[in-house]
C-alpha cells in the first residue's frame, strides 16, 4: 500500500512537471500542487481515454501520454479559474 501511494506521488510529480513545461508562461505553484496536478491529471486522462475508447474501467493510470494530457487540461483549467496567467503585473 505504501509503495502504491509513493508510486502515485512520483508518477504525479513527473506528469505535473511535464505539463508545467508544456503550458506556456510561469506557474507559481509549489511542489505539492505539482504532484496534485499530475495525480488529478492522470485521473482526468483516464476518464477522457475511457470515454473515447472502451468505457470507464475505474480509476487507473492510462499511461504517460494520457496522464500528461490530463495534467495539461487540469493546469489550463486551473489557470483559467484562478486567473494566474491573465493578470498583468506592473
Amino acid at each position: 500500500m505504501v509503495w502504491t501511494i509513493l508510486g502515485w506521488i512520483v508518477f504525479g510529480l513527473i506528469a505535473g512537471f511535464i505539463a508545467r513545461a508544456v503550458v506556456p508562461g510561469k506557474d507559481d505553484i509549489g511542489l505539492l500542487m505539482t504532484i496534485v496536478l499530475g495525480v488529478v491529471g492522470s485521473v482526468v486522462g483516464g476518464l477522457i481515454f475511457g470515454l473515447l475508447t472502451v468505457g470507464i474501467r475505474g480509476f487507473q493510470p492510462t499511461g504517460w501520454i494520457g496522464s500528461i494530457i490530463g495534467a495539461i487540461v487540469v493546469l489550463v483549467i486551473y489557470n483559467a479559474v484562478t486567473g494566474r496567467k491573465s493578470r498583468q503585473r506592473d
